[in-house]
């Protein structure tokens, strides 16, 4: 019998962090072997998709839903959570490319991903990481997290009354970024966010209303019946998306009408081919989950502990992946580093899946200061 802890969500989540990691070191020979490269869409969309569905659970579910204080309470206790992690993680990102940089002698790791602000001009750096006004590369995608939750109560709130109301409330939102390029601002860098909240927003609320109409009785029927519609169409889309990515298609900026955004393939604003492509691949394979389940055995159930413990296991794939980079950087890259580094990075991934439920269980010490 499948485990509670054994679920769909939890299996894509833990999939997609794998692929996160394979896809932070440039470069890499796997790189070639993951979602982007079949795909307008990658691991990033799926990520914040699966949050948006997780977070449907996180709030109730559509039968027994938190009032709306609650809800407001709750996405805002994690959004600090978050918060504490992102911070944590660029402390320790610098600080490893400053260690880098001594140990090398060699100045050009303190410029590395958008670095040398935080070295080179400290005092408004330290206050703009602190903001969430400057990011690191590789190391931005928790900020956007941050914002979606508290960006996600009225959505939530009013996907629970009216889910329509929602869906159109973020489509207008999403459209209104895209057209008049609406953007948060970065400090003291002014390189913008590599993943815009006003248009990422709405991948978060297509997760949040899909989980919903699933799991809402009075609704479920319509919902799959539209999904099993939907299927044969979903995986033409996928084809489609597959062949176009493979030949290497991505339309010149310069030579789309305007609004621009919507014509590109553009990640930071999520152009709507990104969003369609990533809403074929989730109908297609909705499916697999069960088809696999039985098949793949330790394999699977070490992907979905990857999943059910996926801000911890993120923050260890982000270090890790740092680390490979400047290890590939420095080394050389070829298949042996690179097989290398990625089991290390699964291994890695692994200990702090196996660290973190060890420590749940265990029974609290009075030496824990928490």
């Amino acid at each position: 019998m499948q485990s509670r802890s054994e679920n769909a969500v939890d299996f894509w989540r833990g999939i997609a962090l794998i692929m996160i990691f394979i896809d932070h070191v440039p470069g890499n020979f796997y790189r070639d072997y993951t979602l982007h490269r079949v795909a307008f869409c990658d691991a990033a969309e799926l990520f914040v998709f699966l949050a948006g569905w997780s977070l449907s659970y996180a709030t109730g579910g559509p039968m027994t839903p938190h009032p709306a204080g609650r809800v407001v309470i709750r996405l805002i206790a994690r959004a600090v959570e978050i918060y504490r992690a992102q911070i944590v993680l660029t402390a320790i990102a610098l600080a490893v490319l400053a260690a880098t940089a001594l140990v090398r002698n060699d100045t050009i790791f303190l410029e590395w991903h958008n670095a040398g602000p935080a070295f080179f001009d400290p005092v408004r750096t330290t206050l703009g990481w602190v903001l969430l006004t400057h990011h690191l590369w590789f190391f931005d995608i928790l900020p956007l997290y941050v914002v979606l939750l508290l960006l996600a109560p009225p959505f939530v709130i009013l996907g629970r009354w009216k889910p329509r109301a929602a869906l159109i409330a973020s489509l207008a939102l999403y459209c209104a970024t895209l057209t008049y390029n609406w953007k948060l601002p970065t400090w003291p860098s002014d390189n913008g966010w590599q993943f815009n909240p006003l248009a990422w927003q709405l991948l978060l609320v297509l997760g949040f209303l899909g989980a919903e109409l699933k799991h809402d009785t009075r609704r479920s029927a319509s919902f799959r019946t539209i999904v099993d519609w939907c299927f044969p169409a979903a995986w033409i889309l996928v084809a489609m998306f597959a062949g176009l990515t493979l030949s290497g298609f991505d339309p010149d900026p310069l030579s789309v009408p305007e609004p621009r955004f919507f014509f590109l393939i553009d990640k930071t604003n999520l152009s709507p081919s990104r969003v369609v492509c990533l809403l074929a691949l989730v109908v297609a394979l909705h499916p697999a989950f069960s088809l696999a389940r039985d098949r793949l055995g330790w394999a699977g159930r070490w992907l979905c502990s990857l999943g059910r413990n996926s801000l911890p296991v993120f923050a260890m794939g982000s270090l890790l992946s740092l680390v490979a980079q400047l290890s590939r950087f420095i080394l050389g890259g070829s298949l042996t580093i690179d097989t290398f580094t990625v089991v290390f990075g699964l291994l890695g991934m692994g200990w702090t899946v196996w660290f973190v439920e060890w420590r749940s269980r265990s029974p609290s010490s009075p030496l824990r200061l928490s």
